[in-house]
């Protein structure tokens, strides 16, 4: 399996360009070239930074040069802070991952899929070409499985298009179930050699969300520490949803404490995938939200971080600032030190 140098260590960067009100006073305060310095210093090596469409289109589609701005002034703080990037479409039109966004009909409409390849293409002549140092992801979590056969024609579609301007440009493809891990195997085989298999992973999702106002069934209070057998797991799943419950993955006996087998059977599908299709694999996401004690966050980073370094997996985590997840908040100030070690 492929190892993509210069993407190993890395943060999100949401909610600066995505996942926002789309104003610029806040895209003008939300980060500065501080911030990217701040990251660079923490040992990390890249950002991913998730960008809605309608910074830099309207609705009609055309495009907002203004917006374009904010992309190229993150690459160059990114080169001024020794950092690589990622460039995320978190959001297009007529799709994303979050329902309340109400965008629709993209996976059904052949005029919404031009547009996005469009899109697509003049972002290529803009960044396809600086080198290494940025990386295109062309979509953030699709999310029905019913959509893969049109996903997968919709990437070969705009890998053709961009190779036409950008032919060396590294671009990352994920599957459906929200990036989930299991499903990177329904992925079509790479196109060329500068192609990346990318995953999400918020498991156990019950303790990674615990307390989430956006999971509907997920009860506000709910609060649990990482540390339980698979068992405990289980039963704390069941009076929030049988489903969670049913489904909810036990790689050995359900006596045994959650630890890193967890997360090598879980990943176990998309490294064998990888490994025959001599393609790199990638985390974009992952981690604990804040209502989480920081000493159980920090057990949760412990605990998948060495099935990222037996198999040479690059991540970025979920997030450097703010969006319930942000790591640079004071709350984590006492084990800061410890978690950017296993991050």
């Amino acid at each position: 399996m492929k190892e993509w140098k210069g993407y190993r260590r890395g943060v999100n960067i949401g909610g600066w360009l995505s996942q926002c009100i789309h104003t610029y006073e806040h895209y003008d305060r939300f980060v500065s070239e501080a911030d990217f310095k701040n990251i660079s210093s923490w040992g990390l090596d890249h950002v991913r930074i998730p960008v809605d469409y309608n910074l830099i289109e309207d609705e009609k589609g055309n495009y907002i040069e203004k917006g374009f701005g904010y992309i190229a002034k993150a690459i160059e703080w990114c080169k001024n802070s020794g950092l690589n990037m990622i460039l995320d479409i978190h959001k297009t039109y007529g799709f994303s991952f979050d329902k309340g966004e109400r965008e629709s009909g993209f996976f059904e409409n052949p005029s919404s899929q031009e547009r996005f390849i469009r899109m697509w293409e003049n972002l290529a002549e803009r960044y396809g070409n600086i080198g290494e140092s940025v990386a295109f992801e062309l979509l953030n979590e699709v999310t029905d499985q019913a959509f893969i056969t049109t996903w997968n024609d919709i990437v070969k579609r705009c890998i053709i298009r961009i190779r036409k301007i950008a032919p060396k440009v590294k671009i990352l493809v994920g599957s459906y179930w929200n990036n989930h891990v299991s499903a990177v195997k329904d992925l079509d085989p790479p196109y060329d050699e500068n192609i990346i298999y990318n995953f999400h992973c918020y498991e156990p999702l019950i303790f990674t969300h615990q307390g989430a106002g956006w999971i509907d069934v997920m009860p506000r209070d709910f609060r649990m520490n990482f540390k339980k057998t698979y068992k405990e797991y289980k039963d704390l799943c069941r009076p929030i949803s049988e489903y969670w419950a049913r489904d909810f993955f036990v790689p050995t006996k359900e006596d045994d404490v959650i630890d890193s087998k967890y997360f090598e059977k879980m990943f176990e599908s998309a490294i064998k995938t990888a490994q025959e299709r001599d393609v790199a694999l990638y985390c974009g996401e992952y981690g604990v939200i804040d209502l989480a004690t920081p000493e159980d966050a920090l057990e949760w980073y412990k605990t998948i971080n060495p099935i990222f370094e037996k198999y040479g997996i690059g991540r970025a985590a979920w997030s450097y600032k703010s969006m319930n997840f942000g790591l640079c908040e004071d709350r984590l100030a006492g084990i800061r030190s410890e978690l950017l070690k296993v991050m």
